[in-house]
């Protein structure tokens, strides 16, 4: 299918819409889907081909707005491997963002589907640059202190998923970690086979304060934030320290130098009623113009 584009001086020109937004550094690609005009093996060929950096627009992942009957909106993730991922924590950030800007909502809040579940959403205005915050899916499979033999070494590792899974390790000198290929590594190790996981680096600067590096799946490298990531550091810190109080605020430093907070309730080994806040921002609108995405 093709998109004709009249905001050009060659009428004849085809045109995929787009908007880029981000979340502290975690930046997207979103397109509306919502007539169906793109299928899944389109999608994961746009998703290639537009995140690719230099290449196409660039981005850590591409966003896919469909309908929804039940909801306000879907919103898929497709990785820049054309991999469809279940959630994505900033990304859902930034579709909320969208949605409060473009679906002419008049509540603040919004719920919309996801593979991993139902995201409900509050946009602090109707602006292009504001506070986001989204409650996480309920964790699950959460594993504390796993050896897992590394590059020769046995190290302990925690394991949740937060949405997609991830796997937490605790360090001192995060800044000197090399997350490339030390995540790498763990990502694709047999111990998290078959689907893989994400990695985070996370060092505690404090009881309610930490920084956090993240190699995230699908990207095949690491990324300024990860909001899933941000939740799973957050709620494996709780669980190592032995924090046992029934509401939370944990403040994470990411890579981009930007802080976020997550909001959770915690009794015990049980977590619930995780949010995640932060800035989220539409930096621009534009038209896709390569011929491998007009040919999809």
């Amino acid at each position: 299918m093709k998109i004709r584009s009249k905001n050009y001086m060659n009428k004849d020109v085809n045109s995929l819409p787009f908007y880029k937004l981000q979340a502290s550094g975690n930046d997207f690609i979103l397109i509306d889907n919502q007539k169906l005009t793109f299928k899944t093996t389109q999608l994961k060929k746009i998703a290639r081909v537009i995140c690719r950096r230099r290449f196409g627009a660039g981005g850590d992942g591409l966003l896919v707005i469909e309908p929804s009957s039940k909801r306000d909106f879907k919103m898929r993730i497709f990785n820049p491997d054309g991999t469809e991922a279940e959630m994505c924590g900033n990304g859902a950030r930034c579709a909320a963002l969208w949605a409060g800007l473009e679906l002419k909502t008049k509540d603040k809040n919004l719920s919309f589907e996801t593979k991993a579940g139902v995201i409900r959403a509050q946009v602090s205005a109707k602006k292009t640059s504001v506070q986001v915050k989204i409650k996480m899916n309920t964790p699950s499979r959460l594993k504390l202190n796993i050896p897992v033999k590394v590059l020769g070494r046995t190290i302990k590792v925690n394991y949740i998923n937060t949405g997609v899974p991830h796997t937490v390790i605790f360090v001192e000198g995060l800044d000197k970690i090399d997350v490339e290929s030390l995540g790498r590594t763990i990502r694709f190790h047999k111990k998290f086979k078959p689907e893989g996981t994400n990695v985070d680096f996370v060092e505690v600067l404090a009881k309610d304060y930490i920084k956090i590096r993240t190699y995230e799946r699908g990207v095949e490298a690491e990324t300024l934030a990860c909001g899933t990531g941000i939740a799973a550091g957050a709620i494996i810190t709780s669980c190592r320290l032995g924090v046992n109080s029934c509401q939370l605020t944990v403040k994470v430093l990411t890579k981009s130098g930007e802080v976020l907070k997550v909001y959770l309730n915690k009794k015990e080994d049980c977590v619930e009623n995780v949010w995640l806040e932060g800035k989220a921002c539409l930096v621009y609108k534009g038209e896709f113009l390569t011929r491998e995405v007009r040919d999809v």
